[in-house]
């Protein structure tokens, strides 16, 4: 079980000071970030450190998430627009794909995405046809 990230609450917290949740939020985020990030002997990510590195991110994207919704801001989003005379607001995520839109609304979740981008692709190889069909 070596090759799997133990969450250290003490190291999180000096890494990310703004985060203000509490313990038990935390181990329950990372508990999602490893749903979201494969966290066992089996991932495509092979540094631990690496890998603790990315589970963080994904730990302080989703707890400040959280503070947002707690704070009241239930805005889901950036803005794009905003007017003042009675009030408005206009949110959008910009030119992005449907699979990192979750991901952009932070800056933790943002740069997640980024230095996952490497694990996203794969390299397909075609191999011989079993049987071949003329068409």
């Amino acid at each position: 079980m070596s090759d799997v990230v133990r969450f250290d609450v003490q190291k999180f917290r000096l890494l990310y000071p703004s985060i203000t949740v509490s313990d038990v939020q935390l181990h329950s985020f990372f508990t999602e970030a490893c749903i979201l990030c494969n966290n066992t002997e089996k991932s495509v990510i092979k540094s631990t450190e690496e890998r603790e590195l990315l589970l963080f991110l994904l730990v302080a994207h989703i707890a400040t998430l959280q503070m947002r919704l707690e704070s009241g801001n239930e805005a889901v989003g950036r803005i794009a627009g905003a007017s003042e005379g009675s009030v408005s607001v206009s949110l959008d995520y910009g030119q992005s794909a449907a699979s990192e839109k979750w991901y952009l609304q932070t800056q933790y979740g943002a740069r997640y995405w980024t230095l996952t981008r490497q694990y996203r692709s794969f390299l397909y190889i075609a191999g011989r046809m079993p049987m071949p069909v003329r068409r």
